[in-house]
């Protein structure tokens, strides 16, 4: 990129040409977190322990100690979270290069609307492939399915019923596509994780993240405000803690949109 370029994307910032979209829930003590069944350990929502408020304390400043786990609210997935990319990418590691890229929305909000254990299919994808343009390499592949309406209602988020979490999500075979078929960078959904809610039972279980998290591709979960994203033409901005070891991080994510 040309310092041209550059010069053109910072003058398109300043006259409002390109807007910035936050992709980010709000993190708070009250986000929804993922709730696995016993045995499995779960990660605590998020605490906060305050150390000083403009008191004795500390009499000009405040701050709190924050115990978080690494995959709570809008999150990044990296390789090592999962068996099939234990031998890949920590937090830390990830090229940022792989951080920045085209965004290519995929909308399935009426679909789920219908029925909320949707699931994202090869036969979805190729159709947008056929209306948009094949997904170019290195982009983050959004799917749109309208759950961020839920985001404040843990009840509802996790949408738990009597045979488990019901929520939309992608097939099996879509994710081997995905890992196999194309070179993107991510895949990024509105719900609490990047599988769907009744991903335990497929084969694989848990396909998004074996498949994708396996061949090097990120996550990106609980994402808000996909609706303010065109198909394409978006730039995508995923900010991870760079943290050493780190098998996810909370992150801020953003999208650089013509206006």
């Amino acid at each position: 990129m040309s310092a041209t370029t550059i010069a053109a994307l910072i003058d398109a910032l300043g006259d409002a040409s390109v807007q910035v979209v936050d992709l980010t829930q709000p993190l708070s003590e009250r986000t929804p977190v993922i709730q696995l069944p016993e045995p499995f350990a779960n990660t605590p929502p998020l605490r906060r322990r305050e150390l000083s408020r403009y008191d004795d304390r500390g009499p000009m400043w405040a701050w709190s100690v924050l115990e978080i786990g690494e995959h709570t609210g809008t999150h990044f997935d990296a390789p090592i979270h999962w068996i099939s990319g234990r031998d890949g990418e920590d937090v830390a590691s990830v090229p940022p290069s792989k951080l920045v890229g085209p965004a290519v929305v995929v909308d399935k909000t009426a679909e789920v609307q219908r029925d909320p254990s949707y699931l994202l299919t090869v036969a979805d994808l190729q159709h947008h492939e056929r209306e948009h343009g094949r997904i170019p390499d290195g982009a983050w592949l959004l799917f749109r399915t309208g759950w961020e309406r839920h985001a404040h209602d843990a009840e509802a988020f996790l949408n738990v019923g009597e045979n488990g979490p019901v929520t939309p999500g992608p097939d099996a075979a879509a994710t081997r596509w995905l890992a196999e078929e194309r070179a993107v960078a991510g895949f990024g959904v509105e719900t609490v994780g990047t599988d769907a809610g009744a991903a335990g039972g497929f084969d694989p279980p848990f396909p998004a993240h074996n498949h994708l998290l396996g061949a090097g591709v990120y996550g990106l979960t609980q994402l808000a405000n996909l609706g303010e994203l065109p198909v394409t033409g978006a730039l995508l901005v995923v900010a991870p803690l760079r943290l050493v070891d780190g098998t996810g991080s909370p992150a801020r994510v953003l999208a650089l949109v013509p206006a």
